[in-house]
């Protein structure tokens, strides 16, 4: 009987570690950082598996800490809502205090690998978490500019890998940061559209106009446009060390216009069906995009 509780209680302790630190939206913020760090190495900053392991493990551990911090913040109001309720801390299943602690833990840890790689790397993934949870976080009830507040702390991922194989911030981190930045709106936007009713409940503001209409997808579908073009960048030889070669921006583009299209669809049906085949393409498209970043980069 003993064997059989233990055995629960450390299966709860490890469900709840992983709901509290969103494991798969921390897994897919993790392989951003990973391509990163892949399209960052070269012969004077060569691969280093102590690198990529404390990338992988410091990262992982921010992107947690971050959701955990968030979770306590609104603990009252995920309670209200059908998709949070059942959260550890909201569903009362994890105290407040017994989070924080987790959270701070996380920080430390966190912070300590990615300083272990280089300062700078430790700078922007402290920047990203005091962005997410002072900033972004507090804003979803006050305004539906807390997305683009979001899209900083959210862009940093691609780029951090790229800071953590060179130690240094350029035109190259910049680029990658600047594409994260320009997917974040439409994925938001078409999460915040098929969830509308439900962030309703707790009052969160996540439509650039505050509702379901034209003028949202509008935006959704403007914002796609900029995708494209940030993503398109590499190809034109003002990036440094960063660049694609003509087959892969073919490539790159016919994944634009794929999410175009679909950004297109939304404005033309405006249903919540729509908003999440959106949401789902444009996951495929960051995945796809940096996957193509980083086999060309290796194949050429």
């Amino acid at each position: 009987m003993n064997t059989i509780s233990n055995t629960f209680s450390l299966k709860t302790v490890f469900t709840d570690f992983k709901e509290i630190t969103k494991a798969g939206l921390a897994i897919s913020v993790l392989f951003s950082s990973i391509a990163g760090y892949f399209l960052g190495i070269d012969d004077k900053h060569p691969f280093q598996w102590s690198v990529l392991i404390m990338l992988a493990i410091g990262g992982y551990c921010m992107v947690g800490a971050s959701n955990a911090f968030n979770q306590v913040i609104e603990k009252d109001l995920d309670a209200l809502m059908d998709r949070t309720k059942n959260r550890p801390v909201a569903s009362g299943r994890m105290s407040p205090i017994g989070a924080l602690v987790l959270a701070s833990t996380l920080t430390i840890i966190g912070i300590s690998l990615l300083y272990a790689i280089n300062p700078k790397t430790a700078m922007f993934g402290a920047i990203s978490i005091f962005l997410y949870t002072s900033v972004y976080t507090p804003l979803k009830t006050m305004t539906s500019l807390s997305v683009f507040v979001g899209a900083f702390p959210g862009a940093i991922p691609f780029m951090l890998g790229w800071v953590a194989a060179t130690g240094e911030f350029g035109i190259e981190a910049g680029t990658l940061f600047l594409i994260q930045f320009f997917w974040q709106f439409p994925h938001f936007w078409a999460i915040g559209w098929f969830l509308y009713e439900d962030y309703e409940k707790a009052g969160f503001f996540m439509l650039p106009t505050g509702k379901k209409d034209k003028g949202t997808a509008l935006q959704v579908i403007l914002y796609s446009v900029w995708l494209l073009i940030a993503s398109l960048l590499p190809a034109l030889g003002f990036t440094g060390q960063l660049f694609i070669t003509p087959i892969s921006a073919v490539i790159v583009f016919l994944l634009g216009l794929w999410m175009l299209f679909y950004a297109v669809r939304l404005y033309k049906v405006r249903s919540a069906k729509a908003a999440r085949t959106l949401m789902l393409v444009s996951v495929s498209y960051i995945t796809l995009l940096q996957l193509v970043y980083i086999f060309d980069k290796f194949l050429r």
